[in-house]
């Protein structure tokens, strides 16, 4: 008699799907943060942030998520910067990284057991960058792997500073910098993708 197939959650079906074929920093094997998947959106989500990506530059081999700005994302952006959770620029996030990466290396050594990686940080990158600047970041995601997810989303940089900072402020990267705040502003993704191909 064949040994029975134990049926997973939707959210481990999902990650078993995404497991073998994305990049560091893209939706491959996430973990996404514990209030993220204890979300309904979260199985669903995960599919979708898998499907809907297109390569961080020309020559690429590392796939990003790509979005839209929706009303929702916009307001968990604000709410994000106004709760002092943002990081601008890609020197900003590169020097913020850095000095995590320290301080989680020490505990490492004084807990002497392994860590496990979630997803804790988010870049939300702009879509009109150089390539010079999507090659930077994708030495960024290398170096931090599965704790770092970055998304491209449909705005320019000038549209995206003026989004948290004002007229003529211009952003390519914004780094969400607690697990609260990249919680909300990727449930506040979910779904966009099933409304945009309803669309068409």
């Amino acid at each position: 008699m064949p040994a029975s197939k134990e049926s997973g959650s939707p959210l481990s079906d999902a990650n078993n799907l995404t497991r073998n074929n994305l990049t560091p920093g893209t939706a491959s094997a996430l973990r996404l943060p514990k209030e993220v998947e204890a979300d309904l959106r979260a199985a669903q989500l995960l599919l979708d942030l898998s499907a809907h990506t297109e390569p961080l530059w020309s020559a690429s081999a590392m796939r990003v998520p790509v979005a839209r700005i929706s009303d929702a994302l916009a307001s968990a952006l604000k709410s994000a910067y106004s709760a002092n959770r943002v990081v601008r620029g890609l020197e900003g996030a590169e020097q913020t990284l850095a000095a995590e990466e320290r301080g989680l290396r020490i505990a490492d050594r004084q807990s002497g057991a392994p860590r496990g990686v979630r997803v804790s940080r988010l870049l939300i990158l702009a879509s009109d960058g150089a390539e010079r600047f999507y090659r930077q970041v994708e030495s960024l995601l290398r170096r931090h792997g599965p704790r770092v997810l970055a998304v491209r989303v449909a705005i320019d940089a000038d549209s995206l500073g003026a989004l948290l900072f004002g007229p003529g402020r211009r952003a390519r990267l914004l780094m969400l910098e607690h697990k609260d705040a990249v919680a909300a502003v990727l449930l506040a993704m979910a779904g966009q993708w099933e409304h945009s191909e309803r669309e068409r």
